[in-house]
């Protein structure tokens, strides 16, 4: 497919409340030569960067566990969800904000980071792209509790888990969050630890 393909005709602005819904009308050039008309909403709410710290020594991990309104809404009955640590990009860069959000989150001052792939999470109807990273953690990085940022009500615990009962929390139902599974199956699968 290349943009010929597409023709975007309208755009209206359905909130701009928290981030931006858009509804979108376009034009989709069928295989058969056949002009359709679609209409989707998109929501648009930046882009973002995770990260999954690892101490190799200790076979451990660092993740956060936060209330999560959508998850409740969905059924999570206590809307409390373990996460790999991650954040939206503002106009920082993503190697730069997940330093950032690493440190706030975590209360771990990191500076080597490994950038390892990107990935749409909800291509459907979201148009956020994901930064996943990985990088070594040891207690001498610890500088604060972390816990999130006060004016952003951020409420965050901070969690550090052997590594193989963290991938056992995946199949437990513990863990749900998609970024947090692909991280953990990353490190499975090349052998991080």
């Amino acid at each position: 497919m290349n943009n010929d393909q597409i023709k975007i005709k309208k755009i209206e602005l359905l909130s701009d409340s928290w981030y931006t819904l858009n509804k979108v009308t376009y034009e989709y050039l069928k295989k058969n030569g056949e002009w359709e008309v679609h209409q989707r909403e998109a929501y648009d709410r930046g882009n973002g960067a995770t990260i999954l710290l690892y101490n190799k020594e200790n076979s451990t991990v660092i993740l956060t566990k936060q209330f999560r309104l959508p998850t409740y809404i969905n059924g999570n009955k206590t809307g409390l969800l373990i996460e790999a640590c991650a954040g939206l990009l503002d106009k920082d860069n993503a190697e730069d904000c997940i330093r950032k959000e690493t440190e706030e989150e975590t209360g771990y001052k990191i500076s080597k980071v490994k950038k390892i792939f990107e990935s749409y999470m909800s291509p459907g109807s979201v148009t956020e792209i994901v930064h996943f990273f990985i990088a070594e953690y040891s207690k001498d990085m610890k500088v604060s509790d972390g816990g999130g940022l006060e004016e952003e009500q951020e409420n965050i615990e901070v969690l550090e888990l052997d590594f193989e009962d963290a991938c056992r929390m995946i199949y437990s139902g513990e863990i749900k969050d998609g970024k947090t599974i692909m991280l953990l199956q990353y490190a499975k699968i090349h052998n991080v630890l």
